[in-house]
């Protein structure tokens, strides 16, 4: 009800004023309480310590005998032929698995058959079984030749001479990865926009050029981590050379674990370490060429370990000055 005119307002009767909040700066926020991740976070910890303390405490796994094997000469040598073998199967499968991603994506009908009957055949039969034909081939065929097809020949080559244990090998793994990497090839391919491809033929552009200079580079975001992925198992499958007498890592190992059969557990954990350490490599390699190819893709690149160790620091710092003002 509103006071009549000329009315004097009593100071005991008016309502208090309300004390003045503190200012945003000044109050402390509290973050939010997740007791049901830390519940699993512990049982993670105590799950990866009991791991940790098994794996050093346990007398079986024979660290000191691992500790001697790890840089012997065999294993090293062993790991070099392994190096060799896959660096030559990847280049050459990859540059295969172009190949027949064009003929799959080509108008031609012979070669999209051809190209889709090679991928089908070597994806289906195990790699094992490749190289083992390939190092029997001297027995179906002694010579190779090259001339008219049911005419004569005009270059023929003794199959045994050129037939050594590291080109089976090589060659082995390389037609098996070039049947992989043609699907990775195409699959990034048929990735790229369709915009990309009717822009580029509108301005005139030769289909080489839009291959390599527009295509191929976009296409390359999506063929990197399926590709790298394709390439660790290709490490992995340099273990089966062994089986065509060529004494890569793996095989150096299994020469060593029967010469020395009391060593086969601290030989085996050699190759897995060795193998690990490899296929960490390649991750490693993996996230900077993503990276590399992520310009231009998004806003912001994705941050380093060096960087995310940074920010991280700065912001513990940050934490650590704030707790202290308080």
């Amino acid at each position: 009800m509103s006071e009549p005119p000329g009315a004097v307002v009593s100071l005991v009767d008016a309502p208090a004023a309300e004390p003045p909040s503190r200012p945003l700066t000044a109050q402390r926020v509290l973050p939010l309480r997740r007791p049901g991740r830390w519940a699993v976070t512990a049982v993670v910890v105590v799950l990866v310590a009991q791991i940790v303390h098994g794996l050093a405490t346990n007398p079986f796994y024979q660290w000191d005998r691992f500790r001697y094997w790890f840089l012997r000469p065999t294993i090293l040598d062993g790991l070099g032929i392994t190096l060799e073998v896959a660096a030559l199967s990847a280049v050459l499968g990859l540059l295969g698995g172009i190949v027949l991603a064009l003929g799959r994506l080509s108008g031609s009908p012979v070669l999209r058959a051809v190209s889709w009957t090679y991928t089908w055949l070597f994806r289906s039969v195990p790699l094992i079984v490749v190289l083992i034909f390939l190092y029997n081939f001297s027995a179906l065929y002694k010579t190779v030749s090259l001339g008219i097809p049911f005419g004569p020949s005009f270059i023929s080559f003794d199959e045994s001479k050129l037939a050594t244990d590291m080109a089976v090998a090589v060659v082995g793994l390389s037609l098996n990865e070039a049947a992989y990497a043609a699907e990775v090839v195409r699959g990034g391919i048929l990735s790229v926009d369709q915009g990309q491809h009717e822009a580029a033929s509108a301005l005139g552009l030769p289909g080489g050029y839009q291959f390599t200079r527009i295509v191929f580079p976009q296409a390359l975001r999506s063929i990197t981590p399926n590709y790298v992925n394709q390439l660790i198992g290709l490490i992995k499958s340099t273990s089966l050379v062994f089986y065509v007498s060529l004494l890569d890592l793996f095989g150096s190992v299994q020469s060593m674990g029967s010469t020395y059969p009391g060593d086969i557990v601290p030989l085996l954990l050699v190759a897995t370490v060795w193998y690990l350490i490899l296929t960490s490599v390649v991750s490693v390699v993996q996230f900077y060429v993503e990276r590399y190819f992520a310009r231009g893709a998004t806003r912001t690149l994705p941050p380093t370990p060096l960087q995310k160790a940074r920010a991280a620091l700065a912001d513990l710092r940050t934490r650590l000055r704030r707790e202290a003002a308080v």
